[in-house]
């Protein structure tokens, strides 16, 4: 590190004497550059010397990495410089408040505060800072370390919580369903009962039998009212809350859906193939509930490829009239009975076992996105399923 790392830093002995243990006596200058040179190189975290003026005295090369000053540009100017909004503001008046008063805020605690960079730009940072006194004077030691990736870290966590909390709630609809299927069978028993009734009442009907067919008629449609009030509370219990839509890197979601697609599954899993171009556009989104569609579209089509050599499942995007085209598909047997009922009626299903709502649910909060979602054999050869959403304009997903 150059000397002009120290010029004017260090005072002479008189005024900041340092003690040497072996010798008791004070060491010179010239025996204190090479120690603080050495230190000043090595740190690894930024350090920052300053003094009761809050003047810096001392910038190790930890710190010229992180806020992007040289040393020599910062010497003895103020350490408000590196700080912004209120701290930048107050900074000398909370070093002349512990000064006068002795109370510690900050000293041997540690807080996250913001910094400023020397292009501008802000981060978080965790600031310890350590006090001594040479010669009746005060000085004060900053070590800082950059909190950025800690803290994206923590939000992702954060949010990665939230996102399992919404999946175990919609695994959880499961055995909801399953306490529903004997309040279902009621309307659904009535109503085969009754149009049962009305069909064989029409082989000799006469004007007081026709009464009873329409009784018989009108008792079915209310039950099937019924019926379908108790799927559409299943769905709202599914897709419930406001959408909150936001420009979504649809990669990210992609990859997200894709681990929390295959949590838990036992048996063969399929390679999932992201073909989406780099710098591809945002799309306006509510994230949750997008990651929730392709979950669901991609743990059905781990499950359908269970027993496929080989099996593949492809996510493409591209864009087309100002919309980004998604399709998920796959290379397995597709799904049997397809042309004879849509794979998004609720309660219907081809799985053993299975309930036939992740694809009703992926309808559900489709519709809520103003999108519709479409099934189609794939050229592959298994399933593909399809949907569009709206780019957010002049945003890419890379940003």
């Amino acid at each position: 590190m150059p000397d002009a790392h120290y010029k004017g830093w260090l005072m002479d002995k008189k005024q900041h004497p340092v003690l040497d243990d072996k010798t008791g006596q004070y060491a010179d200058r010239g025996s204190l550059e090479p120690l603080m040179r050495s230190v000043l190189a090595s740190v690894p975290d930024a350090m920052i010397v300053i003094n009761q003026k809050g003047q810096m005295l001392a910038f190790s090369a930890a710190a010229e990495r992180l806020f992007g000053y040289k040393a020599s540009d910062v010497a003895g100017k103020n350490v408000s410089m590196l700080m912004s909004g209120a701290n930048e503001n107050h900074h000398d008046q909370y070093i002349r408040n512990y000064l006068s008063t002795g109370e510690k805020q900050i000293i041997g605690i540690g807080r996250i505060v913001e910094a400023k960079l020397a292009d501008g730009k802000t981060i978080p940072v965790e600031l310890k800072i350590g006090e001594a006194e040479i010669d009746g004077e005060r000085l004060f030691t900053g070590y800082i370390r950059d909190m950025s990736e800690q803290q994206e870290n923590a939000l992702r966590l954060s949010q990665m919580q939230v996102e399992l909390a919404n999946f175990s709630r919609l695994s959880a609809v499961g055995t909801m369903a399953s306490a529903m299927a004997h309040e279902l069978n009621q309307p659904l028993t009535a109503v085969a009962n009754y149009l049962e009734a009305a069909r064989d009442l029409l082989e000799n009907a006469d004007a007081d039998t026709l009464a009873f067919i329409q009784e018989a008629l009108d008792a079915a449609a209310t039950q099937s009212i019924r019926a379908g009030q108790i799927v559409r509370r299943l769905r709202d219990y599914v897709s419930r809350g406001e959408l909150d839509m936001r420009p979504v890197n649809l990669l990210e979601v992609v990859e997200d859906a894709t681990s929390l697609a295959k949590v838990g599954f036992e048996g063969q899993l399929a390679r999932v193939i992201a073909k989406i171009p780099e710098g591809f556009p945002a799309v306006l989104a509510d994230r949750l509930q997008l990651r929730q569609v392709i979950v669901n579209l991609i743990r059905n089509a781990i499950e359908a490829l269970s027993e496929t050599a080989n099996p593949q499942i492809w996510v493409s995007a591209t864009v087309e009239d100002d919309l980004a085209q998604i399709t998920i598909e796959d290379n397995g047997p597709g799904i049997p009975g397809a042309d004879e009922s849509s794979p998004f009626d609720a309660f219907n299903s081809t799985k053993p076992g299975g309930m036939g709502l992740g694809l009703s649910i992926c309808q559900t909060i489709m519709d809520a996105h103003g999108s519709v979602i479409e099934y189609a054999p794939s050229s592959k050869g298994g399933a593909a399923f399809k949907f569009s959403l709206r780019l957010d304009q002049g945003t890419s997903g890379d940003e």
